[in-house]
């Protein structure tokens, strides 16, 4: 039995289950803690599985996994479902560093509103010369600072629908390595050609955006991945905002230094994979 991939969602898991039947491929589902594990009897049609499974990753809401369901599905599946509230759905599909993230950017993002942007920016700014340095946090902090609402509810949605999934999947060790390299990186890049004085955790959301992505298109066993039309969207985001397309600051050199940390990092991790 070889071990294909894990999903948090039961019904995805079944649709893929049901999709191989149609082609005569056999695969069990073992329900791990919050998970569905997917085993392949015959090792021999990995191949053929490999690829099946990435093509069914990157878009199964294809009418033809759908259509599986119908024609081989089975009834009585075994599939349960059960009512939680919200924070529990969130527990569920994130990690104790994700939680860590969000907490720590909206007690920041409180503290901004009470005792004003400058003085949170005074103490966790990137460093604004070299007497600065020693004060280490300064190079990851100014990724905690956000400075409207809309911003923060725009980074910490992709940090937890990113960053929730990889951590669960791949560890928090993992998740703790991207986000301490793209918030230097990143912030490195931005305080290059802007100054020292911006904030977010948009490079470290690049970041995990180009990781999920890469990793999926070169490693899809390892459970994580974006879609590509997310993909999509991400790079039009970014090139709209060189083009200052919203009328807001936007740390354009943040968002790209994260996208290359995060390619990069993909690569290396995924270099070994049996694909390539």
């Amino acid at each position: 039995m070889l071990q294909l991939i894990a999903f948090s969602n039961p019904r995805m898991a079944q649709a893929f289950v049901d999709y191989m039947a149609t082609l005569n491929v056999d695969i069990e589902m073992r329900h791990q803690h919050d998970q569905v594990e997917l085993w392949l009897a015959d090792e021999s049609a990995e191949p053929m599985v490999r690829q099946e499974l990435e093509q069914f990753i990157h878009n199964p809401t294809d009418p033809r996994y759908l259509a599986a369901s119908w024609q081989s599905g089975d009834l009585d599946a075994n599939i349960t479902y059960h009512r939680s509230d919200t924070l529990s759905t969130l527990r569920q599909q994130a990690g104790p560093l994700t939680f860590a993230v969000i907490a720590i950017c909206v007690v920041v993002y409180i503290l901004m509103q009470i005792f004003g942007d400058e003085t949170l920016l005074n103490l966790l700014a990137y460093p604004a010369d070299s007497s600065q340095y020693i004060q280490v946090w300064r190079w990851v902090s100014h990724a905690f600072l956000h400075f409207s609402l809309l911003h923060i509810l725009f980074n910490l949605v992709w940090w937890w629908y990113l960053g929730g999934p990889l951590e669960k999947r791949l560890g928090t060790g993992k998740l703790l390595e991207i986000t301490l390299l793209s918030a230097i990186l990143s912030g490195y890049g931005q305080a290059v050609f802007s100054g020292h004085l911006f904030g977010g955790l948009s490079g470290v959301v690049y970041a995990l955006m180009g990781y999920c992505w890469l990793s999926g298109e070169r490693a899809p066993e390892r459970g994580v991945f974006m879609q590509r039309s997310l993909m999509v969207f991400a790079i039009v985001w970014l090139i709209a905002g060189y083009f200052d397309m919203f009328g807001i600051s936007v740390a354009n050199a943040a968002h790209v230094g994260g996208l290359a940390v995060g390619l990069a990092l993909a690569w290396w991790d995924t270099r070994a994979s049996k694909r390539y």
